[in-house]
């Protein structure tokens, strides 16, 4: 059964979730805070099982009572994870892909829920995942619920970009932070969980401490192929500009999208195919700074922070929606120079 023993470095906010609920005194809305892929989610899992539970025993979940084996199963009616994604079941046109999560996902998902008794009896958990996604009609929906709640309820919401909230739910809702993992553990959790040593602690260097992506990163082959594409843009510092990377690159998103349709068929190719061009370009801006604090040679620098305005821009073409391969062009020259 998931507790809070399976949190891995974030023991400031274990410590305070455990002590809130102790003191019988956790709040209705909790706002889940930090970096992608480094725990908030299993939080507030192991906080919704301890909740739920018939018998817990100190801050574990007992894990025998109908409670904690309807919640192993996936079925506990009073356990609820809301999603943008979940608007494909609510819109019957289909013509929706869950760009944000709108209250149409919220009203069946949450509001109304969260007005009734639980139905086992013993509390309800709502999780909002990715919640600086809910659009502002949502989020002030959501307000009343959060400060007058039916029952023994608790309302998480998952953000890597809290300042994407509104302020009147921020001040319905108690913070609590997460920080980035060292890279060291997220290489043991990985080994951990029989993944190679190597490749983990590659991983670990690549996701700047998020144990969520490193797991992602592997799967989808993205750990693989940063390391074709460091070696890239060394030649390129080097000054011997590659003259394959815009090909290289879309054939690289192009399987980075192929893995993301494995996982959810409705997505939409195109969102990701965009979304594995600005992840490997962000890598590769990662491997420019680095190359920043080696340098020091003034001409040096100067090409490098160019390098990394010539990624940038590349990443503000692709939210625009401008064409892809007229982006990866452009960035090619412009670095060839």
């Amino acid at each position: 059964m998931i507790s809070f023993d399976d949190i891995l470095g974030q023991a400031g906010a274990v410590d305070w979730l455990t002590r809130a609920y102790q003191a019988d005194r956790l709040p209705h809305g909790l706002i889940f805070a930090g970096p992608i892929g480094v725990g908030k989610a299993t939080t507030a899992r192991a906080l919704a099982a301890l909740m739920l539970c018939e018998k817990p025993s100190g801050v574990k979940a007992c894990g025998k009572c109908s409670a904690c084996v309807a919640f192993e199963a996936g079925n506990h009616p009073d356990y609820h994870v809301v999603t943008k994604e979940l608007i494909r079941y609510h819109d019957k046109t289909g013509k929706s892909k869950g760009i944000d999560l709108s209250i149409h996902v919220l009203r069946p998902e949450l509001l109304e829920p969260a007005s009734r008794k639980s139905v086992m009896g013993r509390a309800k958990v709502f999780v909002i995942e990715q919640a600086e996604s809910m659009n502002p009609q949502a989020q002030n929906a959501l307000l009343k619920t959060l400060e007058e709640p039916a029952g023994r309820t608790a309302i998480i919401l998952l953000t890597d970009q809290p300042g994407a909230l509104l302020p009147t739910i921020n001040s319905r809702c108690q913070v609590v932070r997460f920080g980035a993992l060292s890279d060291d553990v997220v290489r043991k959790g990985l080994e951990h969980r029989k993944i190679e040593p190597k490749l983990a602690a590659r991983a670990a260097q690549l996701t700047e401490g998020s144990l969520g992506l490193a797991f992602k990163w592997i799967d989808d082959g993205v750990v693989t192929a940063a390391e074709e594409l460091i070696s890239q843009i060394d030649a390129a510092l080097a000054g011997t500009p590659p003259d394959e990377l815009p090909g290289w690159m879309k054939k690289a998103a192009d399987a980075y999208a192929d893995k993301q349709l494995e996982r959810d068929p409705l997505a939409s190719k195109d969102q990701a195919m965009r979304e594995g061009l600005n992840l490997y370009l962000t890598l590769a801006a990662n491997r420019m700074r680095t190359a920043l604090q080696s340098d020091v040679d003034a001409d040096a620098l100067e090409r490098v922070c160019t390098a990394i305005d010539f990624v940038a821009r590349a990443e503000l073409y692709l939210d625009a929606n401008v064409n892809t391969a007229l982006v990866l062009q452009q960035l090619s020259i412009a670095l060839s120079r």
